[in-house]
């Protein structure tokens, strides 16, 4: 007897890893055999003893989305509040003054990560890294959604202070930033032990500027006396750009080689501001050398930061340089497909052309920058990979007619046409819903998390101002 082995019979179109070019490519009409360990059979015909029998017709089988940058906590609930507001002093950002406002209960922390996780799997996403802050539903949560998950709690000495909404200010606790370090490191033991053997742990200082120098090291000896990622917040913003030349003269790419932590071991969260960009003052293209060589990987994740009109100059450019940069969603809307999408579309238009960058490159991308992960096994489909995969139904409205089934899949039709996403040969959503969760559940819950959240704005504000100032409502009220 076959040991739990299942076949997608005559799949219409596989997106498969051709070995010899080292990329995705087409194969049509072909059968995929899978079991809790992998893909035993791509492409061609499958013979052999099975269990289960799936229906490839009129469906397109690809290598689930591996995303490598993103945040539950207080992020989904803050969905349609900031999107028009920013602090004009510190480059249009909202991140400084506004992130701060919003309080989550710990009661709505568990739905928050059920909405994110969902929407995720919901757009191909298998293989995700959560920073957050550590709460005793973070790992069950992970578990029971059937992704294969690593969480990085956050950890920082500093925390922003906005001054009038001119300037930011820092305000240093070394102690608790420590105190934070050590329960990060507990968290990421924990996961990486985890019975489900789909959660991992990662070493994550939150923000280059809000860490001392001593505090980066010894993370990065920390992540690396384990043999895990590290990552951090660099080079996202003009703020921490201007705050890092004030305070040793270096870019955060060179600030960060400077103290040892740039390596391939490294995921930056959204390196946007290197001294190349257009923005800063510097004038040099050093940063992105440094990042090929030192085979860092950048997290980039532009649907949040296009909203505040900063872009990556430009994700043509960087690949084209020899970086490595793997794809996240930063906060909301979690959705790997739309971001995808906008990668291209801030690419083509920060690099002046169409040719800056194409939908394969994106592809690419999202899967097979897996090496900020240090994994070979995630991000395709070919014998021996995990079977991490989805389905689209190619007879969506939204993928006719079909020339071109991927470009039709980031261009047009995004999760609509997602029926079904597999994490080691098992469903985790089927007819476009997680089937683990209480999705809908959650969302219930995350309504009244938003509720609350809006009537302590104005508490949480050093100013004093109302929800109806700091949330301002794209139309009055008539």
């Amino acid at each position: 007897m076959a040991n739990d082995i299942h076949v997608i019979r005559n799949a219409s179109t596989i997106v498969g890893y051709d070995g010899n070019a080292q990329g995705h490519a087409y194969l049509s009409d072909g059968d995929i055999a899978f079991e809790a360990n992998g893909f035993i059979h791509v492409g061609g015909r499958y013979d052999g003893a099975f269990t289960h029998e799936i229906s490839g017709k009129d469906r397109m089988v690809l290598p689930g989305f591996v995303k490598v940058h993103c945040h539950s906590g207080e992020e989904p609930i803050s969905k349609g509040l900031f999107e028009d507001e920013g602090t004009a002093a510190l480059w249009g950002n909202a991140l400084y003054e506004y992130s701060n406002l919003i309080e989550i209960s710990d009661s709505a922390v568990e739905a928050s990560l059920t909405v994110m996780l969902g929407d995720l799997m919901r757009s191909g996403v298998t293989t995700l890294v959560d920073i957050a802050g550590p709460h005793d539903s973070w790992l069950p949560t992970l578990a029971k959604s059937g992704a294969r998950a690593y969480v990085a709690p956050g950890f920082r000495e500093a925390a922003w202070h906005v001054e009038d909404s001119r300037r930011l200010d820092l305000i240093w606790d070394k102690g608790r930033g420590y105190e934070a370090f050590a329960r990060a490191l507990e968290v990421v033991d924990t996961a990486r032990a985890h019975p489900s053997g789909r959660l991992g742990g990662i070493v994550s200082p939150s923000q280059v500027e809000t860490c001392s120098a001593d505090l980066l090291q010894a993370a990065a000896e920390a992540a690396r006396n384990r043999n895990v990622p590290i990552t951090v917040h660099a080079a996202q913003t003009m703020a921490e750009h201007e705050e890092l030349m004030r305070r040793t003269g270096l870019t955060a790419v060179q600030y960060l080689e400077e103290l040892g932590v740039l390596g391939e071991d490294l995921i930056i969260g959204h390196c946007i501001f290197v001294d190349g960009h257009s923005w800063t003052r510097q004038r040099t293209d050093i940063d992105l050398g440094l990042l090929a060589e030192r085979r860092a990987t950048v997290a980039h994740c532009p649907v949040t930061f296009s909203r505040s009109g900063m872009v990556l100059q430009s994700l043509g450019r960087y690949r084209r340089r020899g970086v490595n940069v793997a794809l996240g969603t930063d906060s909301y809307p979690f959705n790997m497909l739309e971001e995808m999408r906008q990668a291209m579309i801030c690419s083509r238009i920060a690099g002046r052309s169409v040719f800056d960058v194409g939908t394969a490159d994106v592809f690419e991308a999202a899967t097979l920058a897996r090496r900020a992960l240090g994994r070979s096994d995630i991000g395709r489909i070919a014998l021996g990979a995990k079977a991490d995969f989805l389905l689209v139904d190619l007879k969506h409205a939204a993928m006719q007619p079909i020339y071109d089934p991927l470009r039709n899949l980031l261009h047009c039709a995004a999760e609509r046409s997602v029926d079904a996403v597999y994490v080691d040969g098992r469903p985790v959503v089927e007819k476009g819903k997680p089937i683990h969760l209480d999705y809908d559940g959650a969302l219930a819950e995350l309504q009244e998390a938003q509720n609350f959240a809006v009537r302590r704005l104005q508490a949480n504000d050093p100013a004093g101002r109302p929800s109806s100032l700091l949330a301002r409502r794209s139309l009055p009220a008539m």
